[in-house]
């Protein structure tokens, strides 16, 4: 198999690109659809998070809150690290599971991992990292007209995160997705090409 990373900033488009890049044949590990998994009833890391925010982080069927517990944590540095020490080491086994599970085959595995610039590039064993970039104001638009984020709240959660340049800077490839669907897919042919480079063999010198 050959492992890369792919990451960008919330309303960059990235679920767009990883669909895109699936249709082409990879496999897809997920962290925002794993890190749902472990907080299920039963999943690894739902009973600490009960026991550390209580029922305030619960729906009324026992499930967990995400925006109501997002909501606690974002302006409290400590209740966030409480919880990425609660969610982070299960979500990376899950993730580690899945790529073993693809381990024997010859598929390209991207790992979907949002915070990929924040815990550094060396952590996964990636042969690449590919970074969706996209201008803030761009940003705010998409998450203002198809996510219903007021024009605040989107600022604020992307201030929250790591800079556009912080995240280019451990790019191998950067996406443009500035423009729409159709440039956003020669972009994905563009990648796809350097993916199929990262498979040959090196030249023995």
């Amino acid at each position: 198999m050959l492992v890369v990373g792919l990451t960008g900033g919330i309303g960059s488009g990235k679920s767009t690109v990883s669909g895109l890049l699936a249709r082409r044949g990879a496999v897809i590990i997920d962290a925002d659809l794993i890190s749902r998994e472990v907080v299920e009833p039963g999943g690894p890391a739902y009973a600490g998070i009960v026991e550390r925010f209580g029922r305030d982080a619960l729906a009324e069927d026992g499930t967990l809150d995400r925006p109501k517990l997002a909501a606690l944590v974002f302006n409290d540095e400590s209740a966030r690290r409480d919880l990425n020490a609660l969610t982070h080491p299960a979500v990376n086994a899950v993730m580690a599971q899945r790529a073993l599970e693809q381990a024997a085959t010859d598929n390209v595995v991207v790992l979907d991992i949002p915070l990929l610039a924040e815990g550094g590039r060396d952590r996964y064993g990636l042969a690449g990292i590919i970074v969706v970039d996209t201008p803030v104001e761009v940003a705010v638009a998409r998450l203002v007209e198809q996510r219903g984020f007021t024009e605040a709240d989107a600022r604020a959660r992307i201030a929250a995160q790591v800079t556009r340049e912080q995240r280019r800077a451990i790019a191998d490839v950067v996406v443009d997705n500035s423009g729409g669907l159709d440039a956003l897919v020669a972009e994905i042919d563009r990648v796809w090409t350097w993916i199929e480079a990262l498979r040959q063999p090196s030249p023995q010198g």
